[in-house]
């Protein structure tokens, strides 16, 4: 009688060999594929023996009878390019009035090191920036300016060279 080793649960005196695994040979799935590409084939050659000639040529060529008719552009009168050239085009012009000058502001600042510390990081970014300072019921603040922009689009052309270099959350609105 062979003893036992309760722990490891393995009888002593055995080798420690791993038993060899066996691959089997997937036989449903060589089975199933085989039907299944036979079963197309079989699909094909059904369509092809089983095929109305006439259709199969109607289906190659379907319009014989455009091929050999040409159709040419029929000519225009003189008098219709003689009235192209004298053919006038009146549009409506319409004025649009400038909003601007417009400023953008890239912070407001409780103290003035921190204005100028902004002013300078927009500085690094190749605009001139301006502090401001204003007092309210809130008490005195720094604002640092850009600007005055002709147009909105200008403003925005700055506000996104800012952002390029980590300054976001610049306002754009008219100048007071």
């Amino acid at each position: 009688m062979a003893q036992h080793d309760y722990i490891n649960k393995k009888p002593k005196g055995k080798g420690k060999t791993k038993p060899e695994k066996t691959t089997k040979f997937p036989v449903v799935a060589t089975i199933a594929a085989l039907l299944l590409i036979g079963g197309f084939a079989y699909g094909l050659w059904f369509i092809k023996t089983n095929a109305d000639p006439k259709e199969v040529e109607q289906a190659k060529n379907p319009h014989p009878a455009q091929e050999q008719t040409v159709v040419k552009p029929k000519p225009r009168p003189p008098e219709f390019i003689e009235e192209i050239k004298n053919h006038e085009i009146k549009v409506e012009v319409k004025e649009i009035k400038s909003k601007g000058p417009y400023q953008m502001q890239c912070g407001s600042f409780q103290t003035h090191a921190q204005a100028e510390a902004m002013k300078a990081k927009v500085a690094f970014a190749g605009l001139i920036a301006e502090i401001r300072r204003t007092e309210g019921s809130n008490g005195v603040w720094y604002r640092v300016r850009l600007g005055p922009y002709d147009t909105k689009r200008l403003a925005e052309s700055d506000k996104n060279k800012l952002q390029r270099v980590g300054i976001f959350g610049c306002g754009i609105w008219g100048w007071t």
